[in-house]
């Protein structure tokens, strides 16, 4: 079988997607060749202007919306907002190996922004969901750490990639764990205008994608987690799309590149680490950001 490229992407006139972190890297490249693909898109962003950028150069209709997952009053007001169905959520959108701040909410800005932002924000909209929720994560889980009593580092001394990578391990735990939790809630009624039958819940990881992020790091750690040479950014988006869009990505499933050590390469399922499967610590971690965020969600555990 070739391997799956942006071509291959079903048609999808009719369907809508929402993307976190739509205005640059990895989200603008999903956006425009879901719009390529005859989707409509809700981009959201934090800078308007270069959200509106990317609407621009799409080729289908794309609405672009403020929202900032560091600050879970954001979360909520978009939430309110958004008041129509979509087929997909892709949480995309996130920070990597920043320097110790807070969020708006006093979290610890990676765990903050990169999965508790998306754990409020896909709780508040799971009604609204009909076919799919998308998590990004990153090769680098493999280094993370989820510590459901210390998620913000007060009792670990703060190390940025760490932080990074706990977070990275949080998204995909979240993503297995809602999975399971869709499993147990059996199947919702029928919706007439969805093509599924009901939501799933995935991961997908980009491997080695030159972002925005990588591109400002320039640290000799940074070079060598890195691994190397980046592939585009159009290339580590594929394995997001083909999550988006594909009638065989699995729930409970993470898919990312083909290539040496998943850092390169066209989509496939892959393997992630024995951590990102341990039911213990994803409920776990599901409890404290229900009670860090106030969000509960409809799916029993």
């Amino acid at each position: 079988m070739p391997p799956w490229t942006a071509a291959d992407i079903p048609p999808q006139r009719g369907r809508v997607f929402l993307v976190t972190g739509g205005s640059s890297g990895l989200g603008a490249e999903v956006t425009l060749a879901l719009c390529a693909a005859g989707a409509e898109v809700i981009l959201t962003c934090r800078d308007e202007e270069r959200g509106r950028a990317v609407a621009a150069a799409a080729q289908g209709p794309v609405q672009v919306r403020h929202l900032d997952l560091a600050d879970l009053a954001s979360v909520r007001t978009f939430a309110e907002g958004l008041t129509e169905p979509v087929d997909v959520l892709i949480n995309n959108a996130g920070v990597m190996a920043v320097p110790h701040s807070v969020t708006a909410d006093g979290f610890e800005r990676h765990i903050g922004t990169n999965h508790l932002g998306p754990f409020a924000l896909t709780g508040l909209l799971l009604d609204r969901v009909r076919d799919r929720v998308v998590t990004v994560t990153s090769g680098l889980h493999r280094l993370g750490r989820v510590r459901p009593d210390d998620l913000h580092f007060t009792r670990r001394r703060y190390q940025r990639w760490l932080a990074y990578a706990q977070s990275k391990l949080a998204n995909l735990l979240f993503a297995y764990e809602l999975e399971r939790r869709f499993d147990n809630a059996g199947p919702p009624p029928p919706d007439p205008e969805s093509r599924t039958p009901g939501p799933i819940s995935l991961a997908a990881h980009p491997g080695v994608a030159a972002t925005e992020g990588q591109r400002r790091d320039t640290s000799f750690q940074g070079r060598l987690l890195a691994g190397g040479r980046a592939q585009p950014p159009a290339m580590g988006a594929l394995p997001l799309l083909y999550a988006a869009t594909a009638a065989d990505a699995a729930g409970g499933t993470c898919i990312g590149p083909d290539g040496l050590f998943q850092r390169n390469g066209h989509p496939e399922t892959v393997a992630t680490s024995v951590r990102s499967h341990d039911t213990k610590t994803a409920r776990r971690l599901w409890e404290e950001s229900e009670r860090a965020t106030g969000v509960r969600y409809p799916t029993g555990g």
